[in-house]
């Protein structure tokens, strides 16, 4: 199974792991280590995540205030969002017509 980010999905993964490199050297290595390993969490276990619909689910990060939003085929699990917890609940509803 691979896995593939939406650019915004991507985009949001960069700019909040810069975000806490900012703040504190060697965070942002560390938030991206913990999306790295959800996602290889995700590939090996799609159903892991709570369901938000019948294509989405979510996965709530362990040490970061976020979650990776996503959906899954048998071939590929699809990273709709990287999203905090504190942004607007389905502000990425739109990308999934981007699929």
């Amino acid at each position: 199974m691979n896995y593939e980010f939406h650019p915004d999905a991507e985009q949001e993964l960069y700019e909040s792991a810069l975000h806490y490199e900012a703040g504190i050297p060697g965070l942002g290595r560390r938030f991206g280590d913990e999306v790295g390993r959800v996602i290889q969490l995700l590939l090996e276990n799609p159903d892991l995540g709570s369901r938000i619909d019948n294509d989405l689910r979510h996965f709530v990060l362990r040490r970061f205030p976020f979650s990776v939003v996503y959906a899954a085929t048998p071939d590929l699990v699809y990273i709709v969002a990287v999203a905090h917890g504190s942004r607007e609940p389905g502000y990425w509803q739109l990308r999934v017509q981007d699929r």
